[in-house]
């Protein structure tokens, strides 16, 4: 079962693009979230009723589909720089200095 047939089992109202309604308001929130007054969290609890952890599970899953690069190409590869650049950091700093 993909994502889509998972969605629509779950009684989620899938669009022609593949994605949930959750899926684009997720894309549109990241797109926006800035403009929110206050935490980034309040806002993602406030639109989603979501904590946090789980909000930042659904955007990693979301941004590796290819329905949600479809969708917004800028976007999801805004998201995964800032991803890959996390990464790295936390890598380099669990690596250390060199001996």
């Amino acid at each position: 079962m993909d994502g889509t047939q998972a969605a629509n089992a779950a009684g989620l109202v899938v669009p022609p693009s593949g994605l949930t309604e959750r899926d684009v308001s997720v894309l549109a929130f990241e797109r926006r979230w800035w403009r929110h007054a206050g935490a980034k969290e309040q806002a993602i609890r406030a639109q989603f009723d979501l904590s946090a952890a789980r909000y930042y599970q659904l955007l990693a899953v979301l941004i590796e589909s290819p329905a949600a690069l479809a969708h917004d190409p800028m976007l999801v590869k805004r998201l995964h720089r800032m991803r890959d650049a996390r990464a790295q950091a936390r890598d380099s700093r669990s690596l250390g200095p060199p001996d």
